[in-house]
């Protein structure tokens, strides 16, 4: 999208034409000279190369901020895994913010998108991604869309997302934000309940907290499969990586954070 900027432009023209002395004015040009028409041809050419200029710098501004992101905030603590690298600097994280946040898109921090609810610190979405080994052969399941940043960046690294959000107008928004993602499905219910009907899944990544391990989820999670989830109460929750193996599931904690709780239709926490 490109932006009109049409004061500059009108000022350096009334300064150009005022050179004459303070008695200069506009009674005082010949509006149909060919000078003037020229004048105002220049001005009008010069215009458009500036709108498309300035809509141009701001993509570039962006994607200059997204290569900072992921070289200072994530690769500089540790995530090395290239694809998710690469797929933190693809995807347009400003557009997944409301649109007054945008230039703050890509700061070290998490930001409200409305509901109570926040898109994550760029950092945790690259660790989360990171921990769950994705590959291109793996259907994942995501509990709590949100803004639908994370199931975005899924979106290049896995065959299918499937991506469960209980809030109705953050699933209605996040379904006309991901609607050119062809490997993605959204479905507004409750998340706790996973997806029973796309079952078993490679992975599940949940961006919520409960206080207890979902026994759906468990269920839902394929043999040899990796969930991470943030699991306690706020201020003291704990990002966990949870394997199956052998039908039981091994725990590894990994860093203390602060997610939103994962609540049922009524609002009450799990």
């Amino acid at each position: 999208m490109h932006n009109f900027y049409f004061t500059p432009f009108l000022l350096c023209c009334n300064k150009s034409t005022s050179t004459g002395g303070a008695r200069s004015s506009a009674r005082d040009t010949d509006v149909s000279s060919p000078l003037v028409k020229t004048s105002s041809r220049l001005l009008f050419i010069a215009i458009c190369v500036f709108s498309c200029n300035a809509g141009d710098g701001s993509e570039t501004q962006y994607r200059t901020l997204r290569e900072r992101m992921v070289s200072e905030q994530i690769a500089a603590r540790g995530v090395t895994d290239e694809r998710v690298l690469k797929a933190m600097q693809t995807v347009e994280r400003h557009l997944f913010v409301p649109p007054n946040l945008r230039h703050k898109a890509y700061n070290d921090s998490p930001l409200p998108i409305g509901e109570g609810q926040t898109i994550s610190q760029p950092y945790i979405v690259a660790l989360m991604t990171e921990a769950l080994k994705p590959d291109r052969s793996m259907n994942v399941l995501e509990i709590g869309t949100g803004s639908g940043y994370q199931a975005a960046v899924l979106s290049l690294l896995c065959n299918h997302v499937y991506t469960v959000e209980i809030i109705e107008t953050l699933g209605r928004r996040a379904q006309t934000m991901l609607s050119s993602y062809r490997n993605i499905s959204i479905r507004i219910g409750d998340g706790y309940n996973g997806w029973k009907e796309h079952a078993p899944f490679d992975a599940i990544i949940v961006t919520c907290a409960p206080t207890h391990l979902p026994a759906p989820l468990v269920e839902q999670l394929k043999e040899g499969g990796t969930m991470i989830i943030p699991f306690g109460e706020r201020g003291t929750q704990e990002l966990v990586l949870l394997t199956k193996k052998g039908g039981s599931i091994v725990e590894e904690g990994l860093i203390p954070v602060r997610f939103v709780p994962m609540v049922d239709s009524g609002g009450v926490t799990y």
